[in-house]
């Protein structure tokens, strides 16, 4: 019996069923999430080798669920299932950073030959997906995501909490963007009790201590009222 995992993900039974039935003949083992909540809860708290995950889902559609695994894992390959085929769906699931894009009705061995194509190319450790970022560098502030810390312009290191490098990752991801509360909340913390938007302030609060010259007129870390907040750099 294989000891690599998989991840399901699909609110339609009788597929999730079928899926779940033929990678378990291959020797996978295989556990199920029906919404895109319980999908990354289950995600937090197991090792997965891979994502099987459909789109359009309950609670948290599958691109949300996608970037807030990208959050927090840049190796676990991920593959899209959706009955949405046109160019700029496969596209916007690739940015947020899917590594193969499957479009219902699909073909069972096709399904499996893809997911085993993922599997050897992780093992192999290419890389297919538009990367998810490791480090940014800006105003001579150096961050690594992968060690939680930022070098400020003064060579001091500054320690970041795991919920603080999410944050700043995502921000600085869509840069430019206003990323709304909503969409962290989903992404940053997840699938449980949401924090009040004011916890989000706090954090924003906290970058322009570290980031910002002037604090109280911010260059980098915006408040946009009533929609979110943006980076800039």
């Amino acid at each position: 019996m294989s000891n690599i995992r998989i991840l399901l993900v699909e609110d339609e039974q009788s597929l999730a069923d079928t899926i779940k039935l033929n990678l378990e003949l291959e020797g996978y083992k295989v556990q199920f999430a029906a919404d895109g909540k319980k999908a990354l809860k289950i995600f937090k708290q197991e090792r997965f080798d891979l994502v099987v995950l459909d789109v359009m889902l309950p609670e948290m559609d599958g691109f949300t669920v996608c970037e807030a695994i990208r959050l927090e894992n840049l190796e676990v390959p991920v593959l899209f299932l959706t009955a949405k085929n046109s160019s700029a769906d496969r596209i916007a699931g690739l940015r947020k950073g899917a590594d193969d894009y499957l479009t219902k009705p699909f073909n069972l061995e096709e399904l499996l030959l893809r997911v085993q194509n993922l599997l050897k190319r992780t093992q192999r450790g290419s890389e297919t997906r538009i990367p998810s970022i490791n480090a940014y560098t800006f105003d001579n502030y150096q961050i690594n995501f992968s060690e939680m810390n930022v070098i400020n312009p003064d060579e001091q290191k500054i320690n970041l909490t795991k919920k603080e490098n999410a944050l700043l990752k995502l921000l600085i991801e869509r840069k430019n963007e206003v990323v709304s509360r909503e969409h962290i909340l989903e992404t940053v913390w997840g699938y449980d009790i949401y924090p009040s938007t004011r916890t989000i302030d706090n954090f924003i609060v906290t970058f322009r201590k570290y980031f910002e010259i002037d604090p109280g007129n911010p260059k980098h870390f915006h408040s946009v009222r009533g929609v979110g907040y943006k980076f800039t750099d």
